[in-house]
């Protein structure tokens, strides 16, 4: 669902710039998806599994009623055509079924004792920062493009820029990858400790003997939902934001890629939606503020701010149903 979710992250600049068709263009960024797994560590994944949520308040009841949480909010957003994340979706899923259990097992007071503040505070800030860097690099690298082809004639930058978007495509892929992967990792491992396979110092350290059984796993799902696409979300970002050419389907691109690659070695799990999203505006808003469509990123900006607490609410009622059927 992650995948298919977030394809648009992927294939929306090289699909609407016409560099790819859609098939196509699903198959490279699934392709890259999955070689991702080869990259960038797994630091966001031990964030995930191990730095946000107390794993004494982890069983797995939590994990599923975390998974479901995410999965409806998903697909709630997809189906309205707006480009969420996925990964605030199951980081605010996995704190209310969490909370939920805290609440229904020990007392309501105890809720926010299941939360790490350290492993939170990066992940709220970064969704601000994340499409700032995103915008701000993706503006310069606009700029930058026009200033160095001032003088050239359109049609040859336009050739070179679609040969150029197949790279940054691919580059984006790798981070998008590296970094959503990361996250469901860090999800299969909490139920992989909650089910006695995998000790809490295995979490916190190692990762142990089922490390890449699990990063291999990941990436192979998230390749494949990629490969399924979500044409919805695709049409929003590649067209309804702002209108792209080639040259700044490769601007955005590269602006989106080194962000999520920074992000990703840090340890830091940010949303890949936010920050292309982000790099899309800063591009368009190089010609004239006019050029994109603030009443769509309005609406955008809605539902990042929406995802967490509704994701959460999701898991926690999820949860409260379990614990209800016993």
């Amino acid at each position: 669902m992650n995948g298919f979710h977030d394809s648009a992250n992927s294939i929306a600049t090289v699909v609407s710039t016409r560099v790819l068709s859609p098939k196509l263009a699903v198959l490279w960024a699934a392709t890259f998806n999955f070689l991702a797994a080869f990259f960038l560590g797994t630091a966001v994944a031990k964030t995930i599994g191990s730095g946000m949520i107390r794993l004494e308040y982890v069983d797995q009841y939590v994990v599923l009623a975390a998974l479901f949480g995410a999965i409806i909010w998903d697909l709630l957003t997809w189906w309205w055509g707006l480009p969420t994340s996925s990964s605030h979706a199951l980081i605010g899923g996995y704190a209310g079924a969490a909370m939920a259990r805290a609440a229904l097992q020990d007392h309501v007071h105890s809720i926010f004792a299941v939360i790490i503040p350290q492993g939170w505070y990066k992940t709220l800030i970064f969704i601000v920062v994340a499409p700032v860097i995103g915008l701000v690099l993706g503006f310069l690298f606009m700029l930058s493009v026009y200033w160095i082809f001032r003088r050239s004639a359109p049609q040859p930058v336009d050739r070179l820029f679609r040969r150029l978007q197949l790279l940054s495509a691919a580059a984006y892929s790798l981070g998008h990858g590296a970094n959503d992967a990361q996250k469901t990792m860090g999800i299969i491992a909490g139920a992989l400790y909650t089910g006695g396979f995998m000790s809490k110092s295995d979490m916190l350290a190692t990762w142990g003997h089922l490390h890449w059984p699990i990063i291999l796993a990941a990436h192979a799902a998230i390749a494949l939902g990629t490969y399924m696409g979500g044409w919805r979300i695709v049409k929003t970002m590649g067209q309804r934001i702002t209108k792209l050419k080639p040259v700044g389907g490769f601007c955005a691109e590269t602006a989106g890629a080194i962000t999520l690659f920074t992000t990703a070695l840090a340890g830091i799990p940010v949303s890949t939606t936010h920050t292309i999203t982000g790099a899309i505006v800063g591009v368009g808003a190089v010609h004239r503020l006019s050029a994109v469509r603030w009443g769509i990123a309005g609406r955008i900006v809605w539902a990042w701010v929406l995802t967490i607490p509704a994701s959460a609410l999701m898991a926690a009622a999820a949860f409260a149903i379990l614990h209800r059927l016993g």
